[in-house]
């Protein structure tokens, strides 16, 4: 009889080793500290944005992913293999666009990709034509493929970059500023190339400003502030731990503001109810004191923070998120910049 037997507990299934991972990284550049005690995890099968101001170690910590730049301290891994050393068998199931793509000015946008292709060891020769042709047509730039790339615009070029990285099925996927100079119709293009790789089970590390996009794409986030992560997780938990305020439907709005007062709990009335500031306090302290003071609640709940609210607060100060929530992500790092 197969199966578990009376009595018996089943093993907890194994944990799944992240897509990548970084402990204690540094890249130091002639005296200048570019990253510094970066600890990265990128969870297999999610969509990652990395985000943070310019200059604070987002494409420098992606080059060492890749094994592009060799770091001064630290370690890296990637796929399972440490970096640099086994590049050779994790970069073939790595498709990356970093700093903007690099091609011959004088041959077209297919040419140019099938030369790519020529070189992918994942690829066989008589699949090449297909490839090309699939990536070319899963990017919008099938009409223009047989145009010479220096006649490309900026997000033609930026297409051509992508359709590099998609030529064969990935395991990871890495995309450094790929809306760079598209238009809206591009934009949501290539939210839809992420959309169908996450849906396939890759994982995806997106780097990019458009905070919006990554909100609208990403299943966690990375925040970088000065060389260091600041904050990473799932970004639903990320943005509800960021949240500082509460909001309460009751029909006794005055009574309410002044009983909160009364408890030095800052509140002040809105269209639909009263606005509550958590700094200081928290939501069952919030309800007890309304209910002890005979107000009438009908509805609470906490207001969420979107992500330029919470991008904000933890590039402009790594002090203001010490929410208890934050605790379950164990993310806030180093120590000294809780």
């Amino acid at each position: 009889m197969s199966g578990v037997s009376e009595g018996t507990v089943a093993a907890p299934a194994a944990a799944v080793p992240p897509a990548a991972r970084t402990r204690g990284l540094r890249k130091v550049y002639r005296g200048t500290v570019a990253v510094d005690s970066v600890d990265l995890e990128v969870p297999t099968g999610a969509v990652l944005g990395m985000l943070g101001p310019n200059g604070s170690g987002k494409t420098t910590t992606i080059r060492m992913l890749l094994g592009l730049v060799t770091p001064t301290a630290g370690e890296v891994e990637l796929l399972g293999q440490k970096m640099p050393d086994g590049a050779a068998l994790a970069l073939p199931e790595v498709g990356a666009l970093v700093e903007g793509p690099g091609f011959h000015p004088f041959l077209s946008g297919r040419e140019n990709l099938m030369r790519v292709a020529a070189a992918e060891p994942l690829l066989a020769s008589a699949r090449i034509p297909g490839a090309v042709a699939d990536a070319l047509e899963r990017v919008g730039l099938t009409r223009a493929a047989g145009r010479r790339y220096r006649g490309y615009s900026l997000g033609m070029k930026q297409r051509l970059g992508l359709a590099s990285a998609l030529l064969v099925p990935r395991r990871f996927v890495i995309l450094d500023e790929p809306t760079n100079g598209l238009d809206p119709a591009g934009t949501r293009e290539v939210r839809a190339v992420i959309a169908d790789l996450h849906a396939a089970g890759t994982t995806v590390l997106v780097s990019s400003h458009l905070l919006a996009e990554v909100e609208a794409t990403c299943t966690h986030v990375a925040v970088l502030n000065q060389g260091t992560v600041v904050a990473q997780g799932e970004l639903a938990a990320l943005l509800e731990a960021g949240s500082a305020n509460l909001l309460v439907t009751t029909p006794e709005v005055t009574r309410a503001v002044e009983a909160l007062r009364d408890h030095r709990i800052p509140a002040r009335a809105v269209p639909d109810g009263l606005r509550v500031d958590l700094t200081a306090t928290t939501a069952p302290q919030v309800v007890e004191t309304l209910v002890h003071a005979g107000v009438p609640v009908h509805e609470v709940r906490r207001q969420r923070t979107g992500l330029e609210d919470l991008f904000a607060r933890l590039t402009e100060d790594t002090n203001v998120i010490e929410d208890a929530a934050l605790d379950d992500l164990a993310t806030l790092i180093p120590e000294d910049a809780r």
